[in-house]
This record gives structure tokens, C-alpha cells and sequence, in this order.
């Protein structure tokens, strides 16, 4: 590489951290959780768009089979059509959240619905589990002042993440195991998913790739087993350190 080139990427690497650090001072004031302080060797572990058959189902056995816990955040759209399996995730003792009422980004939605759509989704949710949700994972990570302020007022924290796995690309396996290592360290937050959001749910993302979930979800726990990680909930990696927050937002 050349000096030229070095000296770009040393460039890039500062305005990297300069952005971080100016992202976590403002996330005191309108931050969404995006790893948490911690000294155990854990890191929370999250799936986004389930419930979803042939996806969750193989998700909870890798997880049982590691011993791992994991947080689920959940379509409304799917716990309806498929409240069954929504049912073996709760009963299997993972922890659940807020993905939405349904897949479309909240900025795209009017003003005035995005609170009430939350407030809504959390009750419904919350009726079905019998316990409180704590979390909110805005769809596609798409979130302004407003959207969080609304999601914030509507007594949920919006969650974000570090590495993930890359599921909802249509990559090689080999691509998507090494996503899920780009930036992990202890406490971070690992972005998964069980399910893949369609039409109905109000997404427009084309067609899902093909992968084996269960396959990638062993393999991914596996590797974390052998660097001494341990996948748990969100809730449990939390109750071990303190959240690190910083203002994120993506139109």
C-alpha cells in the first residue's frame, strides 16, 4: 500500500472515532443502546423479523443445544400468523421486544402515528407475553430525532448493534461468519435474524436469501464458545454492566 493510501485510511480511521466519540457524548441526551460496559464474557445476541417457520424454529434449537439465551425482537404481524412459535420462543426463555406493529421504517410513516403505533404494538406485545417490554428495534435501523423521541414516549429504549451476520444478504456463509466477528469484543450487540420481512409485514426487500439459520446461528455460537463469549439475552448482559448509548440516526 502506498503512503498516499495509508494515509487516507489513517484519515478515515480518525474521522471514525471522532464520530463515535461526538455520536456517545450526544447519547446522553437522545441515545439508543448500542453495546453494553461489561466485564463478563458475554455479548447479547439478537434476532430481528421472526417469528418465522423454518427460521425461529431452527434458531431456538442451535440455542438450546449451546445453552444460550438471546433477545427476539418481534413483528406483530408474525406473532399473529404464527403465535405458536412465538409461544416456543417465550416458553424456551429468551427474552422478547418491540420490532414494530410491522417492517415499515417509522420515518416514512405521518408524524402523528408513529407514538400511537408504538404505544399500540408495546400493549398488544405485552398482552401476549404477560410481562413488560423493554426494547425497540426500529426496522432497518432507521431512525430520526422524532421517531426516537416517539419511541422514547412511548416507554420503550431503542436498540441498535455492532457486528452481525450479514443473513438478510444474499453473501457467501464464509462472508457472513466473518461479519459476525467485525467489531466484537465483551458486551457487544450481535444483529441475527429468525425471520425475513415480506410484503405483508410491509416490507419491500426483494426475495429472502437462502441459508440455513440454525446452521449459521451453531456456528456462529461456536466460534464465540471458542474465544470464551458466551451468547446471552440483552436483559442479562445488562445486569452484568452498564449500557453504552449513542445517537444514531439513519433517514
Amino acid at each position: 500500500m502506498s503512503a498516499t493510501a495509508l494515509a487516507a485510511q489513517a484519515t478515515r480511521a480518525v474521522r471514525r472515532g471522532a464520530l463515535t466519540l461526538a455520536r456517545r457524548a450526544a447519547g446522553s441526551v437522545a441515545g439508543s443502546i448500542v453495546s453494553v460496559r461489561t466485564a463478563a464474557p458475554s455479548v447479547a445476541l439478537t434476532f430481528d423479523d421472526g417469528p418465522e417457520p423454518g427460521g425461529t424454529d431452527r434458531v431456538l434449537a442451535a440455542l438450546a443445544d449451546a445453552g444460550a439465551t438471546a433477545t427476539f425482537f418481534v413483528l406483530l404481524t408474525r406473532v399473529r400468523r404464527y403465535r405458536s412459535l412465538f409461544d416456543e420462543v417465550v416458553a424456551a426463555g429468551h427474552e422478547v421486544a418491540l420490532h414494530g406493529a410491522d417492517h415499515r421504517p417509522l420515518p416514512t410513516l405521518p408524524p402523528g402515528e408513529v407514538r400511537p403505533l408504538l404505544r399500540a404494538g408495546r400493549a398488544e406485545l405485552e398482552d401476549a407475553l404477560g410481562r413488560a417490554v423493554r426494547w425497540h428495534r426500529p426496522p432497518n435501523g432507521r431512525q430520526t430525532p422524532r421517531t426516537w423521541r416517539a419511541v422514547t414516549g412511548a416507554g420503550l429504549t431503542p436498540v441498535l448493534w455492532g457486528p452481525t451476520t450479514w443473513d438478510w444478504r444474499d453473501v457467501p456463509h464464509e462472508r457472513r461468519l466473518a461479519k459476525a466477528w467485525e467489531g466484537l469484543h465483551r458486551g457487544a450487540v450481535v444483529l441475527a435474524h429468525d425471520g425475513f420481512a415480506g410484503p405483508e409485514d410491509g416490507a419491500d426487500d426483494g426475495p429472502a436469501p437462502v441459508l440455513d439459520k440454525g446452521r449459521l446461528v451453531r456456528e456462529v455460537l461456536a466460534g464465540y464458545a471458542a474465544d470464551g463469549l458466551r451468547a446471552r439475552s440483552l436483559g442479562e448482559v445488562l445486569a452484568e454492566g452498564t449500557a453504552v448509548r449513542e445517537a444514531r440516526f439513519v433517514r
